[in-house]
């Protein structure tokens, strides 16, 4: 599986995108996240063990003497390689529709 691969699987599930959505405007605790997309602690924590290893989200101690205070971010590198996957694929089918336009104007001339 590669990088794109698991940054796809993670970002599938819709309160994963949520989470996504909240540390896009900045970085929160993990109970602020539960508490907005309304999830137990529990499942926040494994929303967030899957966004971590698929490297969308990174942890921070607050206080590095106290673990228990962690604050997660955005990471920017999976987003830019998914923003490059998708541009490819846009150039492709801009290319696509583009081929088809010239055959369709063609077909027209043709015709007259």
């Amino acid at each position: 599986m590669t990088a794109l691969d698991r940054t796809l699987a993670a970002l599938a599930e819709p309160t994963r995108r949520a989470v996504i959505d909240l540390l896009r405007e900045r970085p929160r605790r993990a109970g602020e996240l539960a508490e907005a997309v309304a999830v137990s602690a529990p499942l926040m924590s494994r929303h967030l063990r899957t966004l971590r290893t698929c490297g969308l989200v990174e942890e921070q101690h607050a206080d590095p003497r106290d673990s228990r205070i962690r604050w997660y971010s955005l990471r920017r590198q999976p987003f830019e390689e998914l923003r490059t996957w998708l541009d490819d694929v846009e150039s492709f089918w801009s290319d696509q529709l583009g081929s088809f336009r010239e055959h369709v104007e063609k077909r027209k001339g043709r015709r007259r």
